[in-house]
């Protein structure tokens, strides 16, 4: 028989059999113990459409995407972490001791592009969403874990720092997650060993791993039996807590002073202050609480030890001077998010014990609750832009914007401010507007919202680099372009 007899005569998938593999994908996809993972696959759709959409319109909100790809290029490349935009030859590593970064790198490497950033953090969010919904799941049943995960997702904290472009926190929000599901399982040195790379992340989780050391020995007490074993586990915790504190103290007194050009540790002065100095209002601080806790857990995390977790973050933001630290804007709440949520499931599942019939009964309508209270707070944050036209369209501004930046060369030196970075860091030398020490730079690319004409660029600029003069290469989206002349 010839090839194409034997192609007609060769039967088919009969019906039977193509109903089969549809069951089979139906009860894949039904099968309880997927849930986390797709839950997190679905959050890591929507947190890098989000970015990249952000990314594509140019709506960078600060310089910190630019200040990262700079430190994650320069990893990428074998060099040494230097980001000009806080300055001229300034070592990341001597402003915030965040060395995790470098696991970027070989991404970057290959694809060298602002992109490769905002698709980790978006990865590394929705990886944080398995242990917490896992963990619900696992003690309050599929329907209220989902509804735990589905919150936690798309709770406000998460938001706003997908909203904050990147942020070397991402790498904490799993670390923390699996961490604090392993503690609540009472899986000791699991949750140390998740813990513990959280000192690479940024200087002041250091703290944050002695505190889990510190709910570790919580968890403990009840479960001694004055055993050796037991002895072994409150040893273990206390050596996460030396751990810890010894990290910090190491990292702000000896190994960012190593990398800082002046030889200490230059954000001291945001909780000392020179001289009279603004504190956190009380009413501030109370807010923030509130929006921490009461959306996002209804209040019942309170009865669970791991808020303790939470304190040193909320404690060096509230005792700092600098007010951005206070609210519930920016990034600087996701690294609550895990925390507060896992503390909400560890007071659920110990809520039946309750002596209180009405305490019963609210913590068994809470996870569809705070569920509900995520989505309705989301059509008033960042992820409600998914469902807007607008979201998915380049607008003709930022195509002029991107045709005119793109007449700047290759490894240039460019000074700039916001509006401009992501297009030119992953290929010049881009230096902070008014911060080149010295140094003349050949472009300058400036994002124009205050009116100033061409010709007052020319002479700010010219003021701000004695004996450089310079000319006007293009305007166009609402950015312009200054080229040094010969």
């Amino acid at each position: 028989m010839d090839s194409a007899a034997a192609a007609v005569s060769a039967p088919g998938p009969g019906p039977a059999e193509i109903a089969g593999k549809s069951r089979s994908w139906g009860t894949t996809l039904r099968a309880p113990r997927l849930d986390p993972y797709w839950v997190a696959g679905a959050l890591f759709v929507l947190y890098s459409l989000l970015s990249l959409c952000r990314n594509r319109q140019m709506l960078t909100m600060s310089w910190d995407l630019g200040i990262f790809e700079q430190a994650i290029r320069a990893y990428a490349h074998l060099q040494a972490p230097i980001v000009d935009l806080k300055g001229p030859g300034t070592n990341i590593l001597g402003d915030h001791f965040s060395p995790v970064t470098v696991l970027i790198a070989p991404f970057y490497r290959v694809f060298p592009t602002p992109v490769t950033l905002l698709v980790a953090q978006a990865l590394l969010f929705a990886l944080s969403a398995v242990p917490v919904t896992r963990l619900a799941a696992g003690l309050l049943g599929r329907a209220r874990g989902l509804a735990i995960g589905i919150a936690y997702g798309a709770s406000w904290g998460i938001q706003r720092a997908v909203d904050f472009d990147f942020h070397e926190i991402a790498f904490a929000m799993p670390l923390l997650a699996f961490s604090l599901e392993a503690l609540v399982r009472s899986r000791w040195r699991t949750a140390v060993l998740w813990a513990l790379p959280l000192v690479l992340v940024k200087e002041d989780l250091g703290v944050t791993v002695a505190a889990i050391g510190v709910v570790i020995l919580i968890r403990l007490r009840p479960l001694r039996r004055d055993s050796a074993r037991d002895s072994r586990r409150a040893a273990l915790a206390l050596g996460v807590v030396a751990f810890g504190l010894a990290a910090t103290v190491l990292t702000l007194t000896l190994l960012i002073p190593a990398f800082n050009s002046t030889g200490s540790y230059d954000y001291w002065n945001k909780v000392n202050g020179d001289g009279p100095a603004p504190t956190i209002p009380v009413l501030t601080a109370i807010r923030t609480l509130l929006w921490v806790l009461l959306p996002t857990t209804g209040l019942l995390a309170l009865r669970s030890p791991l808020l303790i977790v939470a304190l040193p973050t909320l404690g060096w933001r509230f005792l700092s001077h600098d007010d951005h630290y206070w609210g519930t804007d920016w990034h600087y709440n996701a690294v609550l998010m895990p925390i507060v949520f896992i503390a909400l499931t560890d007071a659920l599942a110990k809520a039946h014990e309750a002596g209180k019939p009405w305490l019963r009964s609210y913590a068994n309508h809470l996870p569809a609750a705070v569920a509900g209270a995520a989505l309705s707070l989301s059509s008033a944050l960042p992820l409600y832009s998914l469902t807007l036209p607008d979201t998915y369209r380049t607008p003709p501004a930022v195509k002029a914007a991107e045709q005119l930046l793109d007449r700047i060369p290759d490894n240039a030196t460019v000074e700039s401010d916001i509006g401009p970075i992501s297009r030119l860091v992953s290929r010049c030398r881009v230096l902070w507007i008014g911060d080149t020490r010295g140094i003349a730079p050949d472009y300058v690319a400036l994002h124009i919202t205050d009116g100033r004409t061409p010709q007052e660029l020319i002479a700010g600029t010219q003021q701000m680099h004695p004996g450089t003069s310079y000319r006007l290469l293009g305007s166009g989206g609402g950015y312009t372009v200054l080229k040094r002349s010969a």
